[in-house]
């Protein structure tokens, strides 16, 4: 999509008097580190090149219209800054709703409406973080319109903060945060529990980052998600009646060895070793890389994959499909589901010169297995939310 062809849609929906300003806010990827964001262990994600746009100029009164080119069959959706609660009615216009709504609260000053027009290449439903782009290319958007200037991370917190409260969704701050904070050619190693955060080269001369999409719709409120916060909650409530720890995240194996008879539930001990076991690998997979030992790294995500298909128990037949079919390639290093589960979207790391071969045998059996296709996306890894400063015509 041009930047031409979403100006043009601008100007046909809302008639602008000014020419709007163009922000972008990416998708993100997850390298390893997955479900371990809300058990405050560490994570590697890294922002990608799809993304969501949005144009948009202030208004001289209260209305905001919302209007996405994903969802044109929508229309305009027009509410007032003065009533920013959620209402059902307002569909996916919720997430930009919410944002406004915390910022203000926040403090920043928000004195008139707008008109926003909203466009992403991110697949719906992908598990690529499409609702945390919308709300960090809000963020952005609102910092920009508005000219104060918000604290990056206190910005990626009201993100969450929107997923959590306002949609229900007990999501971590992974998604914002690698969107808020992404950097060209950069994985982002996080501590959740701290916010503490490096930034990790990612240096594949040879090889690329290929997505999979299990063309598999999955809706993260509407999922177990929810469930399976719960079960980690209940783990850590009955390892704290002999241990100090705030989360899993604080564990090492050996810790969880030692002491997993105190969690009682034989599912929520399972739920609880993922989330421990998962954390060391990441932390691994962060000297892996370092050393630039792109072979153990991919180990590593074969690994992470077993763990969420048997402990956590968050993949699937469609996401197993890809990611053991992939396993059997020439020219795979590793490959793993990535984000929330349930569908969604795997990655592998495959040598260049064997991604059209990878591409037509993962197609081919998952067709067999599955029925219908999937959708292969070579990521490149980009910088995070900002004001695109070139000039819309």
């Amino acid at each position: 999509m041009s930047t031409q062809l979403m100006y043009e849609e601008f100007k046909n929906k809302f008639n602008p008097v000014h020419s709007p300003r163009q922000f972008f806010a990416p998708g993100r990827i997850n390298l390893i580190g997955e479900h371990t964001d809300y058990n405050g262990g560490h994570v590697f994600p890294a922002s990608i090149s799809f993304g969501t746009y949005a144009l948009a100029t202030k208004r001289s009164d209260n209305k905001i219209r919302f209007y996405s080119m994903n969802f044109s069959d929508l229309g305009i959706i027009e509410v007032n800054l003065d009533n920013l609660d959620y209402n059902e009615d307002d569909n996916w216009a919720n997430y930009p709703k919410g944002m406004i709504k915390y910022i203000r609260e926040h403090g920043c000053k928000i004195d008139f409406g707008m008109d926003i027009l909203y466009y992403g290449n991110i697949p719906n439903s992908a598990g690529l973080s499409s609702s945390a782009s919308i709300e960090m290319v809000t963020g952005v958007l609102l910092e920009g319109l508005f000219d104060f200037d918000l604290d990056r991370i206190e910005m990626i917190k009201l993100g969450q903060k929107v997923e959590n409260e306002y949609i229900g969704v007990n999501s971590g701050i992974m998604d914002q945060f690698a969107i808020g904070m992404g950097k060209k050619d950069h994985a982002i190693h996080l501590n959740t529990a701290t916010l503490d955060y490096s930034y990790a080269p990612i240096k594949l001369p040879d090889h690329s980052i290929v997505i999979i999409n299990t063309n598999k719709s999955r809706t993260l409120a509407g999922s177990k998600y929810n469930e399976r916060r719960s079960e980690c909650e209940q783990a850590l409530a009955d390892l704290r009646t002999e241990l100090t720890i705030d989360g899993l995240g604080d564990l090492t194996p050996e810790d969880f060895e030692s002491h997993k008879y105190l969690i009682r539930n034989e599912t929520n001990q399972r739920r609880a070793k993922h989330a421990v076991y998962e954390n060391a690998r990441t932390l691994d997979a962060l000297q892996k890389l370092k050393t630039n030992d792109l072979e153990a790294f991919g180990k590593l995500m074969n690994e992470s994959h077993l763990s969420l298909q048997h402990d956590y128990e968050v993949t699937g037949k469609e996401l197993d499909t890809i990611v053991e079919t992939a396993w059997e390639q020439a020219g795979v290093t590793g490959a793993r589901m990535t984000g929330a589960g349930f569908g969604g979207c795997a990655i592998a790391i495959v040598e260049n010169d064997k991604i059209d071969s990878f591409k037509q045998q993962v197609s081919q059996r998952y067709i067999e297995k599955i029925g219908y296709d999937v959708s292969f996306y070579t990521a490149a890894i980009g910088d995070g939310a900002k004001e695109i400063t070139e000039e819309v015509k």
